[in-house]
């Protein structure tokens, strides 16, 4: 069964990673570069202050600091656990795919994946009540780690797995933030 999900999971990644195509490869490059999603993070920290506050924005930076941390650092803890070899690097897959960037780290499972969708399923939790379309900003690891595939770098159930687990850690520590933040911002007298 494991060896069927691997090798459907490979398939997958030769059908999506052959969907590129050289002009387009510039631009995958730059979606792939966290520091080309200032302008979005920008405005994200804009509207969560409109939203929180200065005191309670404090908090959500620092919960969110801890959140990547927490996520990126059992993301390689797992990484080098698995040791799963790159689509880059996959003998198997060599003639077959189109490798536009490689890295001799490890694949499984996607950082890029499980922080991006940790961080903004922290903010989508602290906004979804405030405005209508707050589920948009899944469009940025979506976009972010298909980059992963385009390029040679990841699996889909790399993605996947991140997917799921920045969701989990996520959620977690959005209810972590929720609770510092009413015990230090809303104190309930006890007489």
């Amino acid at each position: 069964m494991f060896d069927y999900l691997i090798h459907l999971d490979k398939k997958l990644f030769v059908f999506l990673n052959n969907l590129g195509s050289t002009p387009f490869d510039s631009f995958w490059l730059l979606i792939t570069q966290q520091t080309n999603w200032i302008a979005f993070f920008l405005i994200l920290l804009f509207i969560l202050f409109k939203k929180l506050g200065t005191k309670k924005l404090g908090i959500a930076i620092l919960t969110l600091a801890a959140l990547i941390t927490f996520t990126n650092e059992i993301t390689d803890v797992i990484k080098f656990s698995v040791q799963r070899i790159r689509p880059c690097n996959d003998d198997t897959l060599a003639g077959l795919i189109r490798v536009v960037k490689d890295s001799d780290t490890f694949s499984y499972f996607s950082g890029h994946a499980s922080n991006s969708t940790a961080s903004m399923m922290f903010v989508y939790l602290i906004l979804r009540q405030c405005y209508k379309y707050t589920y948009l900003i899944f469009l940025y690891p979506l976009i972010f780690a298909y980059s992963r595939i385009y390029l040679g770098l990841h699996f889909p159930l790399d993605i996947i797995s991140g997917y799921v687990f920045g969701s989990f850690t996520g959620i977690l520590f959005y209810f972590l933030f929720d609770k510092i933040s009413n015990k230090l911002i809303n104190p309930t007298t006890h007489e």
